[in-house]
């Protein structure tokens, strides 16, 4: 028997909140949770700064990754198996990349990512592909197995059927990741019936398809997906969080690129700040690490940094205003830019404008930049249909992209009366603080 088809002796699981119980037959999986870069995945949260919001979102990437997991392996062994359309000799690929999908994340992901011009989807490669223990588990299997894996995670696969199993609109990751957040925020968007539309799953060559018996499931699915979004993933309290986060990591990259003395010298971020960023260092830093310099830097001399940092951990975050991008508001931003300068607050750290936007469902259109596999219906004389060509609620939202900008800034600073007490007030009229 080779190492790909080997089994443990007896079946392991991981109870899990969402999904009961995670079960790992394979030795090849159960090889692959055991290793140092799948492990470091526990330090890292699932979603950034939203624990500064809903004070439960403390799940780790590594938890999601069971659960992508756990998805996959109940479609192709409880649902695909034995259909012609579905090759079995693709297992153990689906249920790896399902496992490894998000192994490159850094610490805050995306702010993180966006600060030093990082791709967490390379590092993932890298790590399969790289001298790691993950690249020798897979190795085990075969030499080509691990370039395989990483294929199918970069979505260029020959099979687009495997592919759609985890990267697609309605995939294994979106499934988890909205009831596991749901779950961990509290919230009740997120919930939708997830055993109804694995029942309605079915293969074909390049896609996943789903009875129509099963479209009401699926149209919850996606109002879930739209609701959860707007109010979890783009909570204004979340994204001033963020834009914290972020301006720490700016500030102190411009510091260390102006020769500043640090008191504590911010060894695994000396990478990061040149903008070479080996996969031995990217590995070292997750959000322990972040942390712990972030509480250092509270005691640093920079008072920008200083602050910035203080607010992070102690949670003392920006207020925000609506912010629309018009010629009447652009004024007012360079008339507050102006004044928070002349108050002494510096507005490229404390003046800030954030965007957030999504589309909560889309279908392939020529010429657009991305291109979206769409939602397939299967009816009962055995027809495809498009989803929104069905559904009138999925109808009425498709490439429909909703977009919200706020403006952030420290209202406990403009309080503060002692000095320049005039502008203050003119910063406070312009942004509506006193009505």
């Amino acid at each position: 028997m080779g190492y790909s088809a080997e089994k443990l002796s007896e079946e392991k699981v991981f109870k899990d909140p969402v999904h009961r119980y995670v079960h790992v037959r394979d030795l090849v999986i159960w090889d692959l949770i055991g290793t140092r870069e799948f492990q470091r995945l526990r330090r890292v949260r699932q979603l950034g700064t939203t624990f500064l919001t809903f004070h439960g979102a403390e799940h780790s990437r590594l938890n999601h990754s069971l659960g992508v997991y756990e998805i996959v392996r109940r479609i192709i062994d409880d649902i695909f198996a034995g259909r012609p359309e579905w090759n079995q000799q693709e297992r153990l690929l689906c249920l790896c990349a399902a496992l490894l999908h998000d192994l490159g994340h850094g610490p805050f992901s995306h702010s993180f990512e966006k600060v030093f011009d990082l791709d967490h989807e390379h590092f993932t490669q890298a790590i399969i592909l790289g001298d790691t223990e993950v690249n020798s588990v897979l190795s085990r299997v075969d030499k080509t197995f691990p370039k395989k894996v990483a294929e199918v995670i970069a979505k260029t696969y020959e099979s687009k059927l495997v592919v759609s199993l985890i990267s697609s609109q309605i995939d294994a990751d979106r499934m988890d990741y909205l009831q596991r957040d749901a779950y961990f925020t509290g919230v009740s968007y997120g919930h939708f019936d997830m055993e109804r539309i694995l029942r309605v799953m079915r293969p074909r060559e390049d896609q996943v398809v789903f009875k129509q018996s099963g479209m009401h499931a699926v149209e919850d699915y996606i109002m879930s997906r739209y609701q959860m979004y707007w109010q979890v993933y783009f909570h204004p309290v979340t994204r001033s969080a963020e834009v914290i986060l972020t301006k720490i990591l700016h500030r102190a990259k411009y510091l260390y690129e102006s020769g500043y003395g640090f008191q504590h010298e911010p060894h695994h971020f000396y990478s990061l700040f040149n903008g070479d960023v080996a996969l031995a260092d990217y590995l070292k830093m997750d959000e322990s690490v972040i942390l712990y310099y972030f509480q250092i830097w509270e005691e640093e001399k920079d008072p920008i940094l200083s602050d910035l940092c203080d607010r992070f951990v102690n949670r003392k975050l920006f207020k925000y205003a609506e912010f629309q991008p018009s010629n009447d508001q652009m004024n007012k931003l360079m008339e507050l830019n102006r004044l928070f300068k002349k108050a002494g607050i510096d507005p490229e750290y404390y003046l800030v404008v954030d965007s957030s936007s999504d589309l909560p469902y889309d279908f392939y259109r020529p010429g657009e930049e991305e291109e979206r596999l769409p939602i397939h219906l299967l009816k009962n004389n055995g027809e495809i249909r498009e989803l929104s060509r069905e559904s009138e609620i999925v109808d009425a939202i498709s490439g429909k992209r909703r977009t919200d900008h706020k403006l952030y800034f420290p209202e406990d600073l403009l309080r503060d009366e002692s000095t320049k007490k005039n502008i203050k007030r003119q910063i406070r009229q312009l942004l509506d603080l006193d009505r």
